[in-house]
Parts: structure tokens; C-alpha cells; sequence
């Protein structure tokens, strides 16, 4: 059997389609001159005084809670919660200031809950960012008793004249991706449906690791890394690979005129998504749901890409050159 997102209960164009509701709705209302590009980005920014901005982006776990809950291990869902609305602020060129969580849950399990906010507290210390505050909602009868949810909110800032919102991207532009750890927090409910009893213990492929533990590796912080990359003033786009995969994300990030000539070889998948792969999931749905090995893309011109390779490889990255900037 092939398996899809959509089968697995997640229809992507369904949630497409939403955001396109979304925007009409708010179009039938006087529009507020001070919010800066529209519906649809990493990120929403908002022009303080005509010099500075902020940004501002809302973003969760997803279903890899049940992962984590059949496996007991939660210390990792703090830095995935800090890491899926930070990587999409800084995509702007936003400096992160402060973050702020909300803990829905059907009963109090202060020992699990613990070691999440010590993953939010240490991800947010990591990249320079005060944990403002937040709320926690015990919900019974809207949860079952060990089912909660996670959503994170955060908030940044940066110069308008140094906004990045891919309006320099040109045909020709290089795309280099930053590893992955994994999944990150996004396809879960396809993983769900792939897996079989016992797999979440299993060693993969006579290897020292294990399923479960691949699966539940926190997303990686980007925001260091961004940050540096962007000070340089040649990075023309960011890109997050978050749901959408690759190809979805880095259309997000460039002019509507232009498309990303990925190259999926240029790298090698890490074994979680080879595993994923064999139990019925085809190359194409691989694409459009994970992003197979690459967690964040900057787009900058063929001049300079040899520049930020050189300074990503000098704090510790290993950065690849996926593919390049066409017209349609």
C-alpha cells in the first residue's frame, strides 16, 4: 500500500485553500497601513515608526506528541516548540525577543510538563531570547487525561531597511541548505500511520540507532546561524523547511515568477527518512511532506554563495549547495 499525507488525514492543498479564506476574510476589512506584506509568510511584520519593525509568528508541535507520549521521552518537544516559531522569525532578518508558550492538557503532570519547560527555557537561552511567559489550561473532557497540546508565540525586531523578503531574489541565485536533525516537527501523522508494533524500539538497519529516538530528535535552532549569515547583506531569502517540505517552502520565500531547481541528490537523506521511505511512501509525497535532510535554506547571489559557505563552515555547519533560482 502507498501511503500519503492526505490518507493519513492531512490534506495540504485543503490547508492552502485556507489561508486563501483567511485572506478574503480580512480583505473585507479597512486594512491596517503599518502591517508590512501579506498573508502567508514565515513571519508577520508589523512597521513600528517608518525605521524598525516587528515580527511576530505562532507555531506548535504537531502529532509528534504521540510519539513522544508511547515513548516517555518529552525533554526534546521544548526545543521543537522554541525552534518551529524562531527559525520562521528570523527568516526575515527579525533578531528574537522574547517567546512565549501555552500548555493545553486534560490533567496536571508536572513531571512531564517539567522537562518541557526545561527544553523551552534552555532553547530560548540558546539563541538570546526571554521566555516572557506564558499560560497552562487544564481541559478535561476537551483532552483525554494524558493528551496535551503545545503552541508557542514569539516576538522580534529588526531595521525596515534590512528587512529580507526574497524581493532581490534573481534567476541564477544559489539555494544552501543546512542540515536537519531529522523530522523536525512536521509529517508525524504520516509516521503514525507507517509504523509498526514494536518499531519505535527497533534499531535501524543493524545500526546503534533507534527508531524512536531518530524520530523524536529536537528540530535544530537556526537562528544563531541566520542571524550571521544575514548581517553579511548578501542573503536575499530564508527559507524554514517546516510542512510543505522544500519545494513548498522555498516558493514561499522567492517571487511568484521564479521556482527552485532543487537538486535532491546534492545531499545525503539521513536513515530515518530511507526508513520512512520503505514502508510505502513514494519519492514524490517524500518531497512535498519532509524535508529529507535540509532544515533551512539561504538564497544568495552565485557571487557571494561561496562567501556564506565559508562562514557557515567557520561556526560548525556543514552547508550544501541544493540547487538554484530559474525563472517559470
Amino acid at each position: 500500500m502507498s501511503w500519503s499525507y492526505k490518507k493519513a488525514g492531512v490534506d495540504i492543498e485543503k490547508g492552502n485553500s485556507w489561508i486563501n479564506v483567511i485572506d478574503r476574510i480580512m480583505k473585507k476589512h479597512k486594512a491596517d497601513p503599518s502591517i508590512i506584506g501579506g498573508i502567508g509568510s514565515f513571519a508577520g511584520l508589523y512597521d513600528l515608526d517608518g525605521i524598525n519593525f516587528l515580527a511576530a509568528c505562532c507555531d506548535g508541535v504537531g502529532t509528534k506528541l504521540e510519539i513522544a507520549k508511547k515513548t516517555g521521552s518529552f525533554s526534546g518537544l521544548g526545543q521543537d516548540l522554541v525552534a518551529m516559531s524562531l527559525n520562521d522569525l528570523v527568516t526575515c532578518n527579525a533578531r528574537p525577543l522574547f517567546f512565549l508558550d501555552y500548555i493545553a492538557c486534560g490533567k496536571l503532570d508536572p513531571e512531564v510538563l517539567a522537562k518541557i519547560m526545561e527544553g523551552i527555557t534552555d532553547a530560548c537561552e540558546n539563541c538570546n531570547c526571554s521566555l516572557l511567559g506564558g499560560e497552562t489550561a487544564e481541559m478535561p473532557d476537551v483532552y483525554p487525561e494524558d493528551g496535551f497540546d503545545l503552541a508557542g508565540f514569539a516576538v522580534g525586531t529588526g531595521t525596515i531597511e534590512n528587512i529580507i523578503n526574497g524581493s532581490g531574489v534573481k534567476p541564477g541565485n544559489i539555494m544552501i541548505g543546512l542540515p536537519s536533525s531529522g523530522l523536525h516537527s512536521n509529517g508525524f501523522s504520516l509516521v503514525r500511520k507507517i509504523l509498526e508494533y514494536g518499531d519505535l524500539d527497533k534499531h535501524f538497519e543493524g545500526s546503534e540507532a533507534v527508531i524512536g529516538d531518530m524520530l523524536l530528535a529536537p528540530t535544530r535552532l537556526y537562528v544563531k546561524q541566520a542571524l550571521k549569515c544575514a548581517s553579511s547583506g548578501f542573503v536575499r531569502a530564508m527559507a524554514h523547511i517546516t510542512g510543505g517540505g522544500l519545494l513548498e517552502n522555498i516558493t514561499r520565500a522567492i517571487p511568484k515568477d521564479l521556482e527552485a531547481d532543487i537538486d535532491f541528490l546534492s545531499w545525503e537523506k539521513p536513515e530515518i527518512f530511507r526508513f520512512i521511505e520503505k514502508r510505502g511512501i513514494e519519492e514524490k509525497e517524500m518531497r512535498r511532506v519532509f524535508n529529507l535532510g535540509i532544515g533551512f535554506v539561504f538564497i544568495v547571489s552565485s557571487q557571494h554563495a561561496d562567501q556564506i559557505m565559508t562562514e557557515l563552515k567557520e561556526i560548525g555547519e556543514t552547508p550544501a549547495e541544493i540547487g538554484v533560482i530559474r525563472e517559470k
